[in-house]
């Protein structure tokens, strides 16, 4: 079921741009307070409780001014302690009443005190009443209307009047039938046929002799909405305002230097030279660093590109100098067989063959070298002294020799052990070849890096070809069959183990230095 509903989802996703997409997320983020006010009755909530809050000031006064026009009130009694009564109304955790009932038939005579009470208070009330469209009725000791319609009549079994007959101002929330829809937006009201009814105990000289029963309906949350309209209106321009600022920010940050990086990939697919685009001052840090990622992609990507040029410029030139003499050979062969004698034949044969094996050897110096430039770095580690030990036995001996200078004790490197013999003994052989008669080795540590110098006593390198050394192909030994790929080979070996090789400026001889990471 999930999958299906994944596979329905993507099929119908739009294609949306990084600016639509920052623009209705903060116009959702806009509207949540808005949608929370209506439908979580945040905002209807807050109207219901003021009304109740109204209620319970309203109901306070009338029962201060009830009691003090109470029979037998005394004025000498100490003031009661502060009693503050908060609103307790909750549209989302209070129970809803039925509507409320008539009152029933009561025993007994309404309280004499009560009636005395009532007259007094009658024009107080009547006023209280056209001024705040409240319904207030005056109660006895027991529960009976003494002003009110259905004088007599008793709502001592209502919960909120019992609770006052205790001492305690109640408030409920109970149904309202004169309620009808006028509006069609009134659905979104979940107080619109909701009426409060607060209960107020009339206490004199520290005993409850009545009660004042108050009722009204709250606002209805269009005319709160229609009230506040300046306010919403206002506060909506302001949010609408920040949200566009936000988006035209976070374009400038965000979606201008992706769109300037997209272009730039495109150009450099296309293999257009373009200069990089400037880093976006304003740009998060992520996208700067982005930026920086890219640059130094592009500036490999260029570097790859100009040494598969130079590459494939080196290898037609290699392979066409033996091609071509095999070829002239062959068509000599072809055309002059019956007239050659035997030894002009074997002469031809031979500059085949050895043309045909410099073609090999530089086939598989080629295949060494891409396996050197694909191999990626690895955590094998080897021990440099035993490796440099053992490779000066081996080269020690006849008109050659190597000595070593290494310290009391060397750390393990991160480079593997074929790899460190393969470009040690590419040095060797170039300095035997060469005409050195002895190589010297020394070691350093540095901070994090064992670093070799690898020094012979030849003839050493000509100016003019040093900064050629490590370029493919490049050889001044190409009549003794030099390929010119052993040093590209190492130094491509070791920058995958994140070392390097480089040559020394040496008054004698030719000198080389390796960096090998530690282990």
């Amino acid at each position: 079921m999930i999958g299906r509903l994944k596979a329905l989802t993507k099929r119908h996703w739009p294609r949306l741009g990084l600016r639509t997409i920052l623009l209705s997320t903060f116009i959702l983020i806009a509207l949540l307070p808005g949608f929370g006010a209506l439908f979580l009755r945040v905002y209807e909530n807050t109207l219901v409780r003021q009304t109740e809050s109204e209620l319970i000031a309203e109901g306070a006064a009338l029962a201060a001014a009830a009691a003090t026009d109470w029979p037998g009130f005394a004025n000498r009694h100490p003031p009661p302690p502060y009693q503050p009564v908060r609103p307790s109304i909750d549209l989302r955790g209070s129970t809803i009443l039925p509507e409320r009932p008539p009152p029933h038939a009561a025993t007994g005579e309404v309280d004499l005190a009560a009636r005395v009470a009532a007259a007094r208070t009658a024009p107080v009330l009547s006023q209280t009443m056209q001024a705040t469209l409240a319904s207030v009725l005056m109660l006895d000791s027991g529960g009976r209307i003494v002003l009110g319609p259905l004088t007599g009549r008793s709502y001592a079994d209502l919960p909120e009047v019992a609770a006052a007959l205790r001492g305690t101002p109640t408030t409920v929330l109970r149904r309202n039938s004169d309620y009808h829809r006028v509006l069609p937006v009134e659905w979104l009201s979940r107080a619109a046929d909701l009426r409060l009814h607060h209960a107020r105990p009339i206490t004199v000289n520290g005993h409850t002799v009545g009660v004042l029963l108050l009722s009204r309906a709250p606002p209805a949350l269009y005319m709160g909405l229609y009230a506040d309209a300046g306010k919403i209106a206002v506060g909506f321009a302001i949010i609408f305002t920040i949200v566009i600022v936000l988006s035209g920010v976070l374009s400038r940050g965000i979606v201008l230097p992706i769109e300037r990086l997209g272009a730039a990939t495109r150009d450099v697919a296309r293999g257009a030279a373009v200069p990089m685009p400037d880093m976006p001052e304003m740009a998060a840090v992520e996208i700067q660093a982005l930026y920086t990622d890219f640059a130094a992609m592009a500036a490999a990507i260029e570097r790859r590109s100009r040494y598969l040029r130079d590459f494939a410029h080196a290898v037609s030139h290699e392979f066409k100098t033996p091609l071509a003499g095999i070829r002239g050979a062959v068509e000599l062969l072809q055309d002059h067989h019956v007239a050659m004698s035997d030894a002009e034949r074997r002469r031809f044969l031979g500059n085949m063959a050895v043309d045909a094996d410099r073609l090999a050897l530089l086939v598989t110096r080629l295949l060494e070298l891409a396996r050197a430039d694909m191999t990626q770095g690895n955590q094998e580690t080897s021990d440099p002294e035993s490796v440099l030990r053992r490779l000066a036995d081996a080269y020690s001996g006849g008109s050659f020799g190597i000595m070593l200078e290494l310290p009391s004790s060397m750390q393990q490197v991160r480079v593997p052990v074929a790899t460190l013999e393969t470009v040690l003994i590419s040095l060797f052989d170039n300095s035997r070849h060469a005409g050195a008669h002895h190589c010297k080795i020394t070691a350093e540590l540095i901070p994090e890096r064992l670093q070799l110098h690898v020094c012979d006593d030849g003839p050493g390198i000509a100016p003019a070809d040093r900064a050629r050394l490590f370029e493919p192909f490049f050889t001044t030994r190409r009549t003794d069959g030099g390929t010119g790929l052993g040093l590209p080979i190492a130094r491509s070996l070791l920058d995958a183990c994140g070392g390097a090789i480089w040559l020394e400026d040496s008054d004698m001889g030719a000198r080389f230095a390796l960096e090998l990471p530690l282990a």
